[in-house]
């Protein structure tokens, strides 16, 4: 049943959401889609899941006239929930703004939170930070009523960061290790809270977040938090993952199935037929096997295109298929291997990037 209250989602083109979305009604909440400004002043609440580069995400607000009204429904603190780039856009500027070719003066941030996000130092780690890390609490939030101090990592992938300084303390809601730096993993000043993590890709833990989240909206409870008492020579560390790989091909029917083959043949043996070769070896459906898996443990579900895409990236549409239902059910990071690139159509000759591609799947 769902709830009565209504989410407002900000989704400002940059890269699909279809993941968001499907924790968003997961949880029993329906979505109404923000298109212009002045449905921001009246939004319940605004999850913001930005995606791209900080630049580029600034340039879309500011373009659209998001940004002035986004900073004035933040200044009421009113509930809001900013998802990666979503709470770095919270910031006052990001290193990231140069670093993508912009040149001149760099555009600011939302300019909530004091302070500038930086990029991790590649000389002293890997970038970017993938994988799922732990979290430690520096307050109590209703957002958190259903997660628990220990075991419950959650999913990253981003290469800046924000620092922990005097000025944003108050606002940390997390901090997160990456071989040995600390950093600002999720914040709560009010009812405004934003993540670096994905709560959406991060599995029953994730979903957890965002049902206290909305559910603590609904109840008027979010902004009752309460400073922790700190240790400061707790560290966390990314944790190793267990990834499923489905070999996924069509069978002689057309239909999509999960196989597995020795050196490439994924054909059953047939003593009986001439060429001794019977019919492509069906270990299930792609969608039910993933599902299992995922509540199964997996923390990640790649599906593997061994046949890659028949009528190119963008016209496959079984695969497409795959992976929006797969989505419905499965709140892990879901890659395709055999296809996610820039592509050309021959026909019409209309250039895709990979964003493009990759906006198509997820």
């Amino acid at each position: 049943m769902a709830k009565k209250l209504v989410v407002s989602l900000l989704d400002y083109g940059a890269g699909n959401v279809r993941s968001v979305r499907n924790a968003i009604t997961s949880c029993g909440y329906t979505i109404v889609d923000i298109t212009d400004p002045s449905q921001i002043s009246t939004a319940d609440v605004i999850i913001f899941p930005g995606v791209g580069s900080y630049h580029s995400a600034m340039e879309v607000l500011k373009t659209k006239g998001y940004d002035a009204a986004l900073r004035e429904y933040l200044a009421a603190d009113k509930p809001y929930l900013g998802i990666c780039l979503g709470m770095q856009t919270l910031f006052e500027s990001s290193e990231e703004t140069n670093e993508s070719g912009h040149t001149g003066t760099p555009l600011p941030g939302l300019g909530v939170i004091p302070g500038k996000v930086i990029k991790f130092d590649e000389t002293q780690r890997t970038v970017p930070h993938i994988g799922w890390n732990g979290t430690i609490a520096h307050q109590s939030s209703p957002a958190m009523k259903y997660i628990h101090d220990s075991g419950e990592e959650v999913y990253f992938v981003h290469s800046y960061y924000a620092p922990i300084t005097d000025e944003n303390s108050k606002w940390v809601l997390t901090r997160t290790t990456y071989e040995g730096q600390e950093y600002i993993s999720s914040v709560q000043r009010g009812n405004v809270c934003a993540t670096q993590f994905h709560p959406e890709k991060s599995g029953t833990t994730g979903l957890n977040f965002i049902k206290g989240f909305l559910e603590s909206v609904e109840d008027g409870t979010l902004s009752k938090t309460t400073p922790i008492p700190l240790n400061p020579d707790a560290h966390t560390q990314l944790v190793k993952r267990v990834v499923v790989a489905l070999d996924v091909r069509s069978n002689d029917a057309g239909d999509l199935v999960v196989t597995k083959g020795d050196q490439y043949d994924v054909r059953e043996k047939d003593d009986s037929e001439v060429t001794g070769r019977g019919g492509v070896r069906n270990l299930g459906k792609p969608v039910q096997l993933a599902a299992r898996y995922y509540t199964e443990g997996a923390d990640e579900i790649a599906f593997l295109n061994i046949t890659s895409f028949r009528q190119g990236v963008i016209e496959d549409m079984p695969m497409l298929q795959v992976l929006e239902e797969a989505s419905k059910c499965i709140f892990v990071p879901l890659t395709v291997g055999g296809g996610i690139r820039s592509y050309t159509d021959p026909e019409s000759k209309t250039v895709y990037s990979a964003l493009e591609v990759a906006s198509r799947y997820f």
